[in-house]
């Protein structure tokens, strides 16, 4: 059975920095799309970024959204099984559930929520102004 397990959540000021991780189990994504997404109370679940395989062996590519540019960065440790999302510069309007994602495929659409066959639960980020 495939699990994503998020952590890393948590409150934090304006401007404060956090690291979400997710670690996956029951199959290794090794060269497969991972990603993170979120979605804010009322709103639609929105990409935030993916790393994604570059087709040569051991490089991957990182993806974002564009109001993330910059100020967070996805990486992913496959001896671990697990992507990390550190955010810096939190702003409030960026307080949301935090969810991250894994795809059984390889060349996905990756900003499209469709495209990722499993899920985490979900971790809250809190941002206070």
């Amino acid at each position: 059975q495939v699990q994503l397990v998020e952590s890393g959540g948590g409150l934090v000021q304006a401007g404060g920095s956090l690291q979400l991780s997710c670690a996956a189990s029951g199959r290794t994504f090794s060269n497969n799309a991972m990603a993170w997404f979120r979605q804010a109370p009322g709103k639609e679940r929105e990409f935030v970024a993916a790393v994604a395989w570059s087709g040569s062996w051991n490089v991957f590519n990182a993806y974002y959204a564009n109001s993330v540019k910059g100020r967070f960065t996805i990486s992913r440790d496959n001896d671990k099984n697990t992507v990390y999302l550190q955010m810096n510069r939190l702003k409030p309007e960026e307080t949301a559930v935090y969810y991250c994602a894994a795809s059984q495929g390889v060349g996905v659409r990756l900003p499209e929520s469709l495209s990722y066959d499993y899920w985490g639960q979900g971790t809250q980020v809190t941002v206070s102004s």
